[in-house]
């Protein structure tokens, strides 16, 4: 089964992707599962309901699952809706957080084998083997779902350098502006459109 994964920097983003029928292609009123862990802090209900209005004026069936701990999402039913859902979303808001209920889990397996996955903002950042960890830019390990790429949201000028020279240099550093849009398939990552800027070691480079 092939997999289909897009990083958008920002709910800005998401709707010019949905916006564009042959890049996220969908079937017909599709099940969209809306999953907003890395917003237990700043609030998942927000998160959730701001996602969900870039979906209004689609005939799509869009569901939010409000868990964002480990023990809520232990739940069989919210693995079971990820796996059986068309396309999933992950919401913006801590990449660590967000890490660190996903790794070793149903819903992080669920999240994994998901064949059209969109990931919001920096939550993005942990689907490759490689992650940037927002505190400092150091690299650190990410959750492995992806590979070929690390991913980061723009920082300053001075964070940014910190990061690339942290980096192995054949790893290829994709940093996401807010239109930004990156596409994974079973063979790599891709650029779609927008602010995306894509270095190896200091240097300009291309996936």
């Amino acid at each position: 089964m092939s997999h289909s994964t897009f990083a958008v920097g920002s709910l800005e983003g998401l709707a010019a992707l949905l916006a564009d029928h042959e890049t996220l292609r969908r079937p017909e009123n599709a099940d969209v599962v809306i999953v907003p862990t890395a917003a237990a802090f700043t609030g998942i209900t927000e998160s959730a309901l701001a996602i969900a209005a870039a979906f209004d004026g689609y005939d799509l069936r869009v569901e939010a699952l409000m868990a964002g701990d480990r023990l809520a999402l232990s739940d069989p039913y919210f693995a079971r809706r990820i796996s059986d859902a068309d396309v999933v979303i992950l919401g913006d808001g801590s990449p660590l957080h967000a890490r660190s209920v996903w790794r070793a889990t149903d819903v992080g397996d669920a999240i994994d084998a998901s064949t059209t996955l969109v990931a919001i903002g920096s939550v993005a950042t942990v689907l490759g083997d490689v992650m940037i960890d927002p505190r400092g830019g150091a690299p650190t390990t990410g959750l492995g779902y992806r590979s070929g790429a690390a991913l980061c949201l723009a920082a300053s000028d001075e964070q940014m350098a910190r990061t690339r020279s942290l980096l192995a240099k054949d790893v290829a550093l994709v940093t996401l502006g807010a239109t930004g849009i990156v596409h994974h398939d079973d063979n790599g990552w891709r650029v779609v459109r927008g602010d995306v800027v894509v270095t190896r070691g200091q240097d300009p480079a291309s996936l």
